[in-house]
């Protein structure tokens, strides 16, 4: 069966944290054994030191063996947990913190090995039965008791039963294990938990990728908070659905307004020459209708011709938007173009720019065609006998050139819409028959690839156009262009 990667992460994680436990557990093992052995060998010399002074101190008036000094024993035992006896010079048991009086260690003899180590160094330790001695290992510390004349009397033996040592350790080690085994149930079930939550928004994701490919682009990822690097990347997921829909929405618009687009002229003329060939239309009526043939071609000429300019700008050459020109002279030239057609309405031009060379940054050609089309497209829609109005300034390290004309108000609701591809005002399509609904769609195209902006308002019969175009440094070249943008 295929295993997922929150199955994956889960395991590798919870081997780790197991990993880690068992490393700190046998750590700590070793350090807290050590720790206690280190803890009770001081205690047991302390107790050692303490009978010594004391057997020191008495033996002038008593002798190790008295009853006195036994009962003393017996009581630093009882306090200490430990098992005390004291030796003669010769290694015998004369005394013990054992309370019976038939106590089977008085008489024994320590191992000569023992007090061979003794007469040499003055004390002893190790973990021993004293062979036989006792019955089970016992932790043995032992030290020469010395007389009044500075002869060695005897020793002092403390001794701890291995036992008791391994059932402190055995209570600690329980301690020990309980609480890693919590903490260590309490990590894997908050690593579930986490791994859980870091799965379900790509199981989303995943789940949502999956309706993408099937053409479904409105599935989304549930919002989560933006604290963390899953939030931020299930926002960015759902931001690039909202475009991908978007973008699906506009192609198939676009398709739409395309085969409208299309269809419209090719069937006139598909009519219109059916109509010349089988003799409908008569004689004297062939050459209007031919002009319409032509005018109908020409149209679908602009049109191919506009999609691929649309192409060439989403490909173009970066390094073009680096030339230097100047925009007053850009403008004039480009309005040039148009002196037949505002002629031919009657309409006045009023031309705003400043006396001095004002240099721009960007494709010297692509931005002529803004120009070109934003003026078309005042001309085109401008009352008959109006004024046009075009002006130039440099504001805020920008250089803004404004398009103005007087003619019908453009709706509110449309003026968010007027840029896109296709798009006219007028629905009907009937008032614009020599446009294709590109011009404005490649203003702003051009405009963003310069990263500029452009802005529109209309009120009261008046709408302005106004883009922006970034300074040039100066002490460049400026380029030229070729103003002649006929369509």
């Amino acid at each position: 069966m295929k295993r997922s990667v929150f199955f994956r992460n889960f395991m590798v994680t919870t081997a780790m944290f197991a990993a880690c436990f068992v490393a700190f557990g046998v750590t700590m093992f070793l350090m807290g054994r050590a720790f206690l052995i280190r803890e009770k060998q001081a205690s047991l010399y302390a107790t050692a030191d303490e009978v010594r002074l004391y057997a020191e101190a008495v033996h002038g008036e008593e002798a190790l063996d008295s009853w006195d000094l036994r009962m003393n024993l017996a009581a630093i035992a009882q306090s200490t947990g430990d098992h005390i006896f004291l030796c003669d010079a010769s290694g015998t048991v004369v005394s013990t913190s054992d309370r019976e009086d038939d106590t089977p260690y008085i008489g024994k003899r320590m191992p000569a090995a023992v007090m061979e180590q003794l007469a040499e160094n003055g004390s002893y330790e190790g973990v021993s039965d004293l062979d036989g001695f006792y019955e089970g290992m016992y932790y043995v510390v032992a030290e020469s008791v010395a007389g009044a004349d500075g002869e060695t009397a005897g020793y002092v033996f403390v001794n701890y039963a291995g036992s008791g040592f391994f059932k402190v350790w055995g209570g600690f080690s329980m301690a020990f294990i309980l609480v890693a085994v919590g903490v260590l149930g309490l990590a894997v079930a908050f690593e579930y938990a986490n791994d859980r939550r870091l799965a379900r928004p790509l199981n989303e994701m995943a789940e949502a990728a999956h309706r993408f490919a099937r053409g479904d682009y409105s599935a989304r990822i549930s919002a989560y908070p933006d604290e963390d690097e899953i939030g931020t990347l299930t926002q960015a997921f759902n931001t690039m659905a909202d475009s991908l829909e978007r973008n699906e929405s506009r192609r198939r618009e676009f398709i739409a307004n395309v085969s409208h687009e299309l269809r419209t002229p090719m069937t006139s003329i598909a009519g219109f020459a059916d109509g010349l060939l089988d003799g409908t239309i008569p004689p004297e009526e062939e050459k209007k209708y031919l002009q319409t043939i032509s005018s109908e071609t020409k149209r679908l000429g602009r049109l191919v011709r506009s999609m691929l300019d649309m192409s060439r700008l989403q490909d173009g050459d970066p390094a073009r938007r680096e030339q230097v020109f100047d925009l007053g002279e850009t403008v004039l030239q480009t309005l040039l173009n148009f002196e037949s057609r505002v002629d031919e309405k009657r309409m006045s031009v009023d031309l705003d720019m400043p006396e001095d060379a004002l240099r721009v940054k960007g494709d010297v050609d692509a931005l002529t065609r803004v120009v070109y089309n934003l003026l078309d497209n005042a001309i085109k829609f401008a009352d008959e006998g109006s004024e046009l109005s075009v002006s130039i300034w440099k504001e805020n390290g920008k250089a803004y050139t404004a398009v103005q004309d007087q003619g019908q108000t453009i709706p509110r609701e449309e003026l968010p819409l007027i840029f896109d591809r296709f798009h006219k005002a007028d629905k009907s399509r009937s008032q614009d028959r020599e446009g294709v609904g590109l011009g404005l769609y490649m203003v702003r195209q051009i405009l963003a690839a310069h990263d500029q902006d452009i802005f529109v308002t209309s009120e009261n019969g008046m709408t302005v156009f106004t883009f922006t175009l970034a300074l040039a440094e100066l002490g460049r070249t400026p380029a030229r262009a070729d103003a002649n943008m006929s369509q």
